[in-house]
């Protein structure tokens, strides 16, 4: 055969590769990708000992395996409790993690120079942060001598790119005093802004109330619990010395598959940490 000949049937079966047939396409299923979640309510870095240790945390979480986190009372420069540090940053770094921060307080500092005294929740994330948004929900101050209820920073919002997937994921803390009536005014407002996200979603936090809460029957009706779906045993999250009531939360929209969750012994910090594994279908939000 010519020189010629081979050079041309080599390019025709080159050509031929490149194409994709249609059926071929249409017929591949999305696929899946598992990540594991964590909620962890860190008190500040103060443990159950009553003693400030950043490293417990992260220890913590490096044990967890966990993929992504939510955090709840997290301090910025906040004070003398947390050694003034900022603790989120150098959480992240000790990790090697993506981060965002949603202050629910946001302070002049005590001497000039100084950083800003913030304080609120967190996420760390080991899959790139796509958006970020600090939403407002109705708060209670604990800060104000005279406090009415009024729209307050603090519910995180960011969207994930989890191997291909892509998560709402918000963070949340709510009141804790016993009248429920601050926490059902949260709930709405968490709900309106989680209306926009027409994907999969987590909602993660410190819901400050248990289960049987009439306050938190909204969200249950639109999200699965994910302790609930893989357990029917109490799930304690506090206090972490001896936890009599579930009030740590992993919350997954339906397009989730919920797979297995846990809570975890430690001391670290006066509550438990939540995680749970999860399945996410690839392809668009």
């Amino acid at each position: 055969m010519k020189k010629a000949s081979l050079i041309v049937i080599s390019l025709t079966l080159l050509f031929l590769s490149s194409i994709t047939l249609p059926h071929a396409a249409n017929a591949k299923a999305p696929s899946k990708v598992n990540a594991r979640i964590m909620t962890y309510n860190i008190h500040a870095g103060i443990g159950s000992d009553g003693q400030y240790d950043r490293g417990r945390i992260a220890k913590e979480i490096k044990i967890s395996r966990a993929d992504i986190i939510a955090l709840q009372e997290v301090d910025v420069h906040w004070g003398s409790r947390s050694n003034h540090e900022n603790m989120i940053k150098e959480l992240a770094e000790e990790l090697n993690m993506f981060y965002f921060f949603a202050p629910i307080y946001d302070f002049d500092p005590l001497n000039t120079g100084e950083p800003r005294r913030q304080y609120g929740v967190a996420i760390l994330s080991k899959y790139p942060i796509l958006k970020t948004e600090n939403h407002s929900i109705t708060r209670l101050s604990t800060q104000d001598p005279d406090p009415s209820p009024a729209p307050a920073p603090g519910f995180l919002e960011v969207l994930l790119n989890v191997k291909g997937a892509k998560l709402s994921f918000y963070v949340t803390h709510l009141d804790f005093r016993p009248d429920p009536s601050v926490r059902q005014m949260q709930v709405r407002d968490m709900l309106e802004v989680m209306s926009h996200s027409k994907g999969a979603s987590i909602l993660a936090g410190d819901m400050n109330a248990a289960p049987d809460a009439p306050e938190l029957a909204p969200l249950f009706a639109q999200f699965q619990d994910a302790w609930n779906e893989t357990h029917t045993e109490h799930g304690f999250t506090f206090p972490a010395i001896a936890p009599n009531i579930r009030i740590d939360y992993l919350l997954a929209s339906r397009q989730i598959t919920v797979k297995q969750a846990n809570v975890l012994s430690t001391l670290a910090s006066d509550h438990l940490p939540v995680i749970a594994d999860i399945s996410l279908k690839k392809g668009k939000k």
